[in-house]
């Protein structure tokens, strides 16, 4: 019974990942949730320009590792690498090549941890200059699930 309830529940966590996973986000400009400022959206493997959803708007794809120039999955079209905190210039993952960094909360230049070295800063929410939580330094506005590497790539 007991191996029944983990299974299930292991299921039903699966099934809520991938729902939520594949719900469009949108992400704003500013502090914005009005349609009108939409300048991206994702939709779960896509980043498509504005609100459309048409493939020819496709700028980027990701699979997990990898992004991808618009809807290619050539190697040849590979433009950064992920490693789970550091985005690389095209497929290498030699730490000359980490052009930023994540901590969990901040985004850094480089392979530095140093705070003065802080580009942005990410609340699940709301993206702001540097180390700021003010409202007036909210650059952009995401209204879901956005992976942190197209995120750092919509910055550059």
């Amino acid at each position: 019974m007991r191996q029944r309830i983990i299974i299930l529940s292991a299921l039903l966590f699966n099934i809520i990942l991938t729902t939520s996973i594949m719900a469009q986000t949108n992400i704003y400009k500013g502090r914005s949730s009005y349609s009108g400022d939409i300048l991206y959206n994702w939709d779960g493997k896509n980043l498509y320009k504005g609100r459309s959803n048409y493939s020819g708007n496709i700028l980027l794809n990701w699979d997990g590792k990898y992004i991808y120039k618009g809807r290619s999955n050539y190697s040849g079209e590979i433009l950064y690498t992920w490693d789970g905190k550091n985005l690389y210039q095209g497929r290498s993952n030699y730490s000359g090549n980490i052009l930023y960094n994540w901590d969990g909360e901040n985004i850094y230049q480089g392979r530095s941890t140093y705070s003065g070295d802080i580009l942005y800063r990410y609340d699940g929410k709301n993206v702001y200059r540097r180390r700021s939580t003010y409202s007036g330094d909210i650059l952009l506005t995401v209204d879901g699930v956005l992976p942190i590497p197209i995120l750092i790539v919509l910055l550059l």
